[in-house]
């Protein structure tokens, strides 16, 4: 049961994610709460084809994390054994870059939600 409600809960925080990069790449005006604020306002072209591979990516993530709980596509339980471990390490480096970042509001907005999602996938990397 807790392992079903953590790996909801990564879901969900990156089902948020998803979303938000997906509004950059169709031009939403929030540079400014991304990358470091590098780009304020709309993302410039190639930033905007990043966010759509950030979308695909953290799709990928939430594929591993459903997989490691049993929760979808069980023939690749094994894999996802290892591949979780991946996806506990990318969000422990972007926990970090979320809380050196220069932009206030992305270290107010991001640094909590990805914080939450390597705890999270750290629960389902640690389950049987």
């Amino acid at each position: 049961m807790e392992l079903l409600f953590v790996s909801i809960a990564a879901g969900i925080l990156l089902l948020i994610v998803i979303l938000f990069q997906l509004a950059l790449a169709c031009g939403a005006p929030w540079g400014s709460i991304a990358m470091g604020g590098k780009y304020p306002g709309r993302f410039p072209n190639h930033m905007r084809i990043a966010a759509l591979l950030q979308s695909l990516l953290l799709v990928l993530i939430g594929v591993i994390i459903f997989t490691r709980a049993g929760i979808i596509l069980s023939a690749y339980l094994d894999w996802s054994r290892m591949a979780i471990w991946g996806v506990v390490a990318y969000s422990l480096v972007g926990s970090i870059l979320n809380l050196i970042t220069p932009s206030k509001w992305e270290r107010r907005i991001w640094a909590p939600v990805v914080l939450a999602l390597l705890v999270c996938s750290s629960v389902v990397a640690l389950s049987a």
